[in-house]
C-alpha cells in the first residue's frame, strides 16, 4: 500500500526448483516495506515461513521430471496481503479441511506445510486449476 491508497502486487515467476524460493521470500520482504507502518519481525517471519511452505508443495509435488515453473502472486492492500501460488504441475486433491491434518492423522512427507500455513494465515485456500495444475492462496490480515 503506498501512501495514495492503492494496492501494490508484484507477479513473480521462479522455477520448480527448491534454490528460487529464496527470491519469492525477498519479494515478499520488499512488498511489506512499502507499508507506511512496518511489519513487526516476527509476523514478517511468519509470513516468510508460510510462502516457502506453499511455494515448496509446488516444487517438490508438481513436476514429476522437476521441470517447470511456479507462479507466486502478491497483493498488498491496507489491511491485508494475499499471497497466491499456483503451478501447472500434476496438481493433486486438496483436503477437506487442512486443520484435519493435525487431528492424529498419519502425516505424508512434507504433509505438514499446509497445517502451518493454515494455523500462520487467517485464510487459506487450495484448489486444482481449471487449466490443470493448483492453486494455494492464503491471507493475511495486517
Amino acid at each position: 500500500m503506498n501512501g495514495s491508497g492503492q494496492t501494490q502486487a508484484i507477479r513473480l515467476r521462479i522455477p520448480a526448483k527448491p534454490e528460487y524460493i529464496t527470491l519469492g521470500r525477498l519479494a515478499l520482504t520488499g512488498l511489506v516495506r512499502l507499508r507506511e507502518q512496518p511489519l513487526s519481525q516476527e509476523v514478517l517471519g511468519d509470513l516468510k515461513l508460510a510462502l516457502t511452505e506453499a511455494c515448496t508443495n509446488s516444487v517438490r509435488h508438481a513436476y514429476a521430471d522437476g521441470q517447470g515453473s511456479v507462479e507466486i502472486h502478491y497483493e498488498l492492500h491496507s489491511d491485508r496481503l494475499v499471497v497466491e501460488v499456483t503451478d501447472d504441475g500434476e496438481g493433486f486433491e486438496p483436503p477437506p479441511a487442512p486443520s484435519e491434518a493435525l487431528d492424529g492423522h498419519e502425516l505424508s512427507e512434507g504433509g505438514l506445510g499446509i497445517a502451518i500455513i493454515e494455523a500462520l494465515a487467517d485464510e487459506l485456500e487450495i484448489r486444482e486449476r481449471e487449466q490443470g495444475g493448483s492453486s494455494l492462496r492464503f491471507v493475511k490480515l495486517l
